[in-house]
């Protein structure tokens, strides 16, 4: 009997790795398909690049409207819609509403999953609330909600097959982010830095929504799923529960790193990566210690969760400046040989270049000259501060004191770059990089925990640079080898959407305003603008249908940058910041979530 029920386990193992297998196979090889977008990222390196070419520097400016269609929703639009087969997947905000359009039939919906979530939730959203967007894998299509409800839906018909959840609102635990499927599993992370939350990466099966592994930002290695000696930073092992080492008492259990961004996937390595977030409270003086892991890279084994390396780039934060954005995954020469390179525009306003197998810093230089809080990273290894960012005493909020205003600190809270995604072209070798250009005044004050409510402690105000060019933002291009910018286009508000580069040697990125703006991917020369109904925060994707090429986008004015548009706020300090900055948004755009559909006239 005994043997019977052994070789039935190993019958079901092997038809379930089988099964795994077989939809990993499918993901890669729908995702080197460029006729189809179906991965948020582009690719697992986050390159946000199309092979596509009929659409090009030579035609874009012919670009016209193919279709469009309102998502019933307002508040802001972030991420990109997925194309598979002849099949749309469109998602919205809060409450989450997810469509499966017919692109044989005009768009007409297939589908649509609407989830009834508490709307108590909402108040809990810092910063909006928005959603980066659906993921697929296994003929599913997966969903992670702003109640932290991870659901995996019949990509053909839409019915629920499996859900679980991943965090509790009612501790301020929320969602924004998308997820990222990686061979049987999808990753997930959670928000709520600004409520004391405790960040984590989860991997759950794509059959059922089991957990294979769960890593937290801090916390003891049990918690971080690290090796106190094989586990590395900046070349050097860890050290034993280096996540709880650098934390007064038991703050860890409320440090914040959440993990709200982006995760990309190196399969030869079998590695993902993605970065954490401010540690909890913003007032500094509250949390002495480097506060680690937050403010940190991670990379870790698909498989077990376990990290091999970390790189903390600001150590005690005392800005917000989380560490969340994108990691860019390329291979290119520097220092005369061939590398694997992780490339990460920070919210510190630093541009990082690491190697992704080992972690090893190879560049760490600002990718807007106003950046003034440091002069810069440590670049050697034999110094005691290898690897930090010097501290500008003038910007530093904490030796200023607890209410204290701090002015003139460049960038703000939002950083030079938000999570709105830079694109990669292999064929120029250049990152294009959609940036804050906007500087801020910090008070920081002694705030006391309690679950489910702020849990801030700083007074920000937000505004342009002064002696530069009057507007928020900038729309770069960027060196990752020599850590310097090649081109820079002035723009009036931050660039919040995601930027998307392809063969056809053109750059697409999107304005607060709700410009659709393509520029040459090697002058920033400006192609072609459309204005779409409302500001742009969403990422650009493209595909083809019946061999045409298609450019997407949504709009929905919204996010951190449009909190007080999306919201109907109107003090300047609301939004953490972000309401005064921005107040004159209202002038140039409204509310309203529409998907806009591009292709060449016949």
């Amino acid at each position: 009997m005994r043997d019977k029920r052994l070789l039935a386990a190993t019958a079901a193992f092997l038809i379930g790795s089988s099964a795994a297998a077989v939809a990993n196979e499918e993901l890669k090889s729908l995702m080197n398909d460029p006729n189809q977008w179906v991965i948020q990222t582009g690719n697992y390196s986050n390159h946000r690049y199309s092979e596509l070419d009929q659409i090009n520097a030579d035609n874009v400016g012919k670009l016209q409207v193919a279709w469009s269609f309102s998502t019933g929703v307002l508040r802001g639009h972030e991420g990109s819609p997925l194309v598979i087969g002849d099949v749309m997947y469109v998602h919205t905000p809060f409450p989450n509403i997810v469509y499966a359009l017919d692109l044989n039939n005009e768009g007409k919906v297939l589908w649509k999953y609407e989830p009834k979530q508490d709307a108590n939730v909402v108040p809990v959203m810092c910063c909006d609330t928005v959603n980066r967007g659906l993921a697929y894998g296994d003929g599913k299509i997966f969903l992670h909600q702003a109640d932290t409800t991870v659901v995996a839906l019949d990509a053909k018909t839409g019915e629920k097959v499996w859900s679980v959840i991943n965090g509790d609102p009612s501790k301020g635990e929320t969602n924004t982010a998308t997820v990222m499927p990686v061979k049987d599993t999808i990753i997930v992370g959670i928000s709520g830095g600004e409520f004391g939350v405790r960040g984590s990466v989860t991997a759950y099966k794509m059959s059922d929504g089991s957990v294979a592994w769960r890593g937290y930002s801090m916390g003891p290695d049990s918690d971080t799923l690290m090796d106190p000696e094989k586990t590395t930073h900046l070349g050097k092992p860890v050290g034993k529960d280096s996540g709880t080492a650098t934390w007064e008492g038991d703050q860890w259990k409320i440090g914040g790193g959440t993990t709200w961004g982006w995760y990309s996937y190196d399969p030869e390595l079998n590695l993902i990566y993605y970065g954490t977030g401010n540690p909890s409270t913003w007032n500094p003086a509250q949390r002495p210690g480097d506060n680690r892991w937050s403010m940190t890279i991670f990379a870790r084994d698909a498989d077990t969760g376990m990290a091999k390396w970390v790189y903390q780039m600001t150590p005690h934060d005392e800005w917000d400046f989380d560490g969340i954005n994108e990691m860019i995954l390329t291979e290119q020469e520097i220092g005369g040989q061939m590398r694997k390179l992780l490339t990460h525009f920070d919210r510190n306003g630093l541009g990082y270049t690491l190697d992704r197998e080992s972690g090893e810093l190879l560049v760490a230089e600002k990718y807007d000259p106003v950046v003034n809080w440091t002069t810069g990273v440590d670049m050697d290894k034999n110094s005691d501060t290898y690897g930090r960012p010097a501290v500008v005493a003038q910007y530093s909020t904490e030796q200023n004191g607890e209410d204290t205003n701090s002015t003139g600190i460049c960038p703000a809270a939002l950083g030079s770059k938000d999570q709105q995604p830079a694109a990669y072209s292999p064929k120029t070798q250049t990152f294009y990089v959609p940036t804050n250009h906007v500087c801020m005044d910090y008070e920081p004050f002694r705030v006391s925990y309690t679950a489910g409510q702020p849990y801030v402690g700083a007074t920000l105000s937000m505004y342009p640079p002064e002696g530069s060019h009057g507007g928020m933002g900038n729309f770069i291009a960027w060196d990752n080898v020599n850590g310097k910018i090649k081109w820079s286009l002035p723009e009036q508000f931050s660039v919040w959407s995601g930027a998307m580069a392809t063969a056809g040697d053109i750059v697409f990125y999107g304005t607060l305003e709700g410009h659709v703006k393509a520029v040459s991917a090697e002058t920033g020369e400006l192609l072609y603008k459309f204005k779409t109904p409302s500001g742009i925060i969403g990422n650009f994707m493209t595909y083809t249908h019946k061999g045409k090429q298609y450019v997407a986008i949504l709009s929905g004015v919204g996010g951190w940058a449009g909190i007080g548009l999306a919201a109907g706020l109107t003090n300047p300090n609301d939004g953490l910041g972000a309401v005064g900055g921005y107040a004159a948004l209202s002038d140039y755009t409204a509310l309203g979530g529409t998907l806009t559909v591009f292709t060449l006239p016949e």
